[in-house]
């Protein structure tokens, strides 16, 4: 696993925002990459939410110059259409960004459910444990915090794995440290997991 530094120009190592590229989305990130060389001017990046799709996104547009689309499956039909067809006739790319590629995403309108078919798609997947642990690393490390290995060791023995749950779990850490006036340690992480029903009470 690496944080990846180029071309994208993705934040600084020292942030708490900073894209971590792994296995699960090493190859969104390949392919947004080298979107010069896409057969149609226009791709499909799916994967859960709070996985850093958005993120990628928006460096993928400041980088190329490209359109971003996100949550395109809750957007008009008619305007992801013409999106599509201007993206082509520009020869300028556009990123749609959705939570699940067709027939999972249903799209009514037939034109555009042509086109999206017509479409390279790529997917981030959930992470993995070593993802997990970066990016703990780097949301306390940002804060000028720690959080012990001990820690980390525990709750990948028991959490859920996913980015919604990574990110509530920090969300929830980051609350009871400030309330407690607490740094992270075992019995923090051990609070917020039973809070958030990872383990039982």
């Amino acid at each position: 696993m690496s944080q990846f530094a180029l071309p994208l120009d993705w934040p600084e190592s020292g942030r708490g925002d900073a894209f971590i590229v792994d296995a699960s989305n090493s190859e969104a990130v390949r392919h947004l990459e080298h979107w010069s060389l896409w057969p149609v001017r226009t791709s499909l990046l799916t994967g859960p939410r709070k996985s850093g799709r958005s993120t990628l996104g928006q460096l993928f547009a400041r980088k190329s110059g490209g359109r971003v689309i996100d949550d395109a499956d809750l957007s008009a039909e008619e305007t992801l259409f013409h999106a599509w067809n201007a993206a082509q006739a520009d020869r300028q790319p556009l990123l749609i960004i959705a939570d699940e590629p067709p027939p999972r995403w249903e799209i009514a309108l037939p034109d555009l459910r042509t086109r999206i078919a017509a479409t390279p798609k790529v997917r981030i997947g959930e992470p993995s444990d070593q993802l997990i642990e970066t990016r703990l690393q780097h949301h306390f490390g940002a804060q000028g915090m720690a959080i012990p290995q001990n820690a980390i060791d525990y709750l990948l023995k028991r959490m859920d794995r996913s980015h919604y749950a990574l990110h509530h779990l920090m969300e929830t850490l980051d609350r009871l440290g400030f309330e407690r006036r607490s740094r992270i340690t075992l019995g923090l992480v051990r609070d917020a997991m039973k809070e958030l029903g990872f383990i039982d009470v």
